[in-house]
């Protein structure tokens, strides 16, 4: 993800955005010296190897969301501090092809592969972009069910997706919009590889 819009405090003029991953590892980094945390006493606490953490600080590697958890939890800090310099210093982000944050998420295991395409810490609404891509070798899963509301949008493939106790077939252009306290997802796979646009709204916790 790049930013558009702000300045890092570091780079100058017309210099080239950092990645979100460059940022995030910067912020991290900065925790751990500010606890007067080792590399090896960070990994010790977040279940993790030096080198993932060497190479989270570098900003060499696209973080899963259940790493960030466990740096968090680690440096004692809810994991929203962690991309509070991305967003103090940036108006937007860009985010440019291929380069989505990747995240597991329950089906991930499944062949389904999520990037997340943006952020927003702020407000009272959470919303949470992601391309979904569903792998040649991908099988079904419709056991999603989390708070919000969900907006996908057909790119690529065709897919019967379900929910509640219903299934729509989803071609290249069709989008759906429903109620993710629902079971949800894909429940048959008739054409792969397939992408589409998930959306995810929901309040956010006090």
């Amino acid at each position: 993800m790049r930013a558009t819009g702000g300045d890092d405090g570091q780079a100058g003029p017309g210099a080239a955005p950092q990645s979100l991953e460059v940022t995030l590892g910067k912020r991290v980094r900065e925790l751990r010296r500010r606890q007067d945390m080792t590399g090896v006493d960070l990994a010790r606490a977040a279940g993790v190897s030096v080198a993932t953490i060497s190479k989270v600080e570098k900003g060499s590697i696209s973080t899963s969301l259940s790493t960030l958890e466990a740096l968090a939890r680690a440096l004692n800090v809810p994991i929203a501090e962690l991309f509070l310099g991305v967003e103090d210093r940036r108006d937007c982000t860009l985010v440019k092809a291929g380069e989505g944050l990747r995240i597991d998420r329950r089906g991930t295991r499944s062949g389904h592969h999520y990037a997340l395409l943006g952020h927003a810490l702020r407000g009272p609404i959470v919303v949470e972009p992601f391309l979904i891509t569903l792998a040649p070798d991908a099988v079904p899963y419709s056991q999603f069910r989390h708070a919000g509301i969900e907006f996908i949008y057909m790119l690529e493939g065709e897919v019967e997706y379900r929910h509640g106790d219903n299934t729509h077939r989803l071609s290249p252009g069709d989008a759906m919009m429903f109620d993710a306290g629902a079971l949800h997802g894909p429940a048959s796979l008739t054409a792969l590889p397939a992408r589409f646009l998930s959306v995810i709204i929901y309040p956010r916790e006090e």
